[in-house]
């Protein structure tokens, strides 16, 4: 759209179907490879991607061609196609319905792309539940318990083939 300019910085948060620990961490990088390609690819900004065993962090710079609703449609849709066919688990893996998105002025960034980039250590402290709800929270969003993702805590590591 010619004469349109806009700069939105969106953190996507969404888990996998059942909270199953399904992205094995030996194959994290190319599936946050696999990830940017599909951002890029609908034209829009990449700036921090991290797979959790059970849920994924993207932090992206919006441009007004797409929505957020199908931005999250196209990676999680391409991103489960992937791993299913690289057999990187038995059977198929499925996101759950819904995510968060969460924006950030330009000052943040930095602090987000790191908080993105800690998962791991982050989630030695603070289960995904604690985290998703304290996002809720910070950005004043209300929402209802019956409606978030399901949780399922303490699970083992991904099953892989």
């Amino acid at each position: 759209m010619p004469n349109t300019y806009s700069q939105i910085y969106i953190q996507i948060v969404f888990a996998v179907k059942g909270r199953q620990n399904l992205i094995p961490a030996k194959n994290r990088e190319e599936l946050h490879k696999y990830i940017t390609g599909i951002v890029q690819n609908r034209e829009q900004k990449m700036l921090s991607v991290f797979c959790m065993p059970d849920h994924t962090h993207i932090l992206v710079g919006l441009k007004t061609s797409i929505s957020i609703s199908d931005l999250v449609r196209d990676v999680k849709a391409g991103s489960s196609k992937f791993i299913t066919e690289k057999g990187w688990v038995k059977g198929k893996i499925n996101w759950q319905e819904g995510f968060g998105a969460f924006s950030y002025s330009r000052s943040q960034i930095d602090t987000v792309i790191k908080y993105i980039l800690n998962q791991e250590e982050h989630h030695k402290k603070t289960t995904f539940r604690e985290e998703y709800i304290d996002l809720l929270t910070k950005f004043e969003i209300e929402y209802d318990e019956r409606y978030l993702f399901e949780w399922i805590e303490n699970q083992a590591a991904p099953t892989e083939l």
